[in-house]
């Protein structure tokens, strides 16, 4: 029988369908340092982010066929080594773009209606100090009208760019790589209203001063993409929001953009040095924060359990 470890999970419903096929499916975590030692008895090895799959543990299990990414980004993953043990590598890139888009969303209604702060002092000031908070959180701003750019055009991005349409939202994404990229937005339940927008990308820095809002969608990077440059360039009072990697946004730039005035706020789903980020972002009143959940939903697990049941199967079934 083929043995399956799925290190940090699996959704029950692709676990199901990999027993139905035939395989055995152990979701008990193994320790990363215990990693080269404890996979002798599987043939396939599922992550998520938490568990990285070095060149170590690959050269140590020459028995494993395959290693399932639930999830978009592969830097967790030694995509050389496993090419050259010929290790079969499998992610799931589409499951998961639509819960990253809403908790992008999320973070954008929170910090235009200040509801992460409210959230925090009405518990503690409601009672005896609702006026003021009430006049303090007056100021808030709507997103129809507003410009959003989009730093990263795959699949996540197109998506932020569907629901950024449907608000209203003047949308400017920047990739090198899409010149041109036709959005089409569905109504739910509906065949007979289709909506197709054009979108043409533009450099980052010539979409940054427009912007008042950003979200960024790339994969793991080595110098950050937006930094004390790019955050010079930007709107006054901007808003930034980043679910894609920590290291994507320099975080000292950030919280400096966020002390002089030029970002008003930010929004943060990853860190740098996860799972300890820095308690200055974490603590910080214009900072919106949630501890990378982007793909976190249930329905999003389910896709992505069932898209690495599929592809597990039709590879070693």
């Amino acid at each position: 029988m083929k043995k399956i470890l799925a290190n940090d999970g699996i959704h029950a419903d692709g676990k199901a369908k990999l027993e139905e096929a035939g395989f055995e499916v152990n979701t008990d975590k193994i320790a990363q340092q215990e990693l080269l030692n404890g996979l002798k008895e599987y043939n396939v090895l599922l992550v998520r982010s938490a568990t990285k799959v070095t060149r170590e543990i690959m050269e140590a299990n020459p028995q494993l066929k395959l290693i399932g990414r639930g999830g978009v980004g592969l830097d967790n993953i030694d995509l050389v080594a496993a090419e050259e043990f010929k290790i079969k590598v499998v992610n799931t890139p589409a499951a998961s773009s639509k819960s990253v888009a809403e908790l992008v969303f999320g973070h954008m209604f929170s910090l235009a209606r200040f509801l992460h702060r409210s959230n925090r002092e009405m518990p503690l000031k409601g009672v005896d100090d609702f006026k003021n908070l009430k006049k303090e959180y007056s100021r808030g701003i709507e997103l129809y009208g507003k410009t959003l750019g989009i730093v990263g055009l795959g699949r996540i991005g197109q998506e932020v760019a569907r629901m950024g349409l449907g608000l209203g939202m003047n949308v400017i994404p920047v990739d090198p790589r899409v010149k041109v990229s036709d959005i089409e937005i569905d109504l739910f339940k509906s065949e007979d209203v289709r909506l197709k927008v054009k979108l043409e990308s533009e450099l980052l820095e010539n979409m940054l001063p427009k912007a008042d809002f950003i979200t960024v969608h790339v994969p793991s990077v080595n110098t950050a993409i937006i930094g004390k440059e790019q955050f010079n360039l930007m709107k006054q009072g901007a808003i930034l929001i980043n679910s894609a990697r920590g290291g994507v946004v320099d975080e000292v730039a950030l919280l400096n953009a966020l002390e002089s005035g030029k970002l008003a706020a930010a929004g943060l789903d990853v860190f740098i040095g996860e799972p300890r980020p820095a308690a200055e972002l974490l603590n910080h009143p214009n900072i919106s924060v949630s501890p990378h959940t982007g793909a976190s939903t249930s329905e999003a697990q389910q896709r992505i359990g069932m898209e690495l049941a599929d592809q597990i199967i039709a590879f070693l079934g």
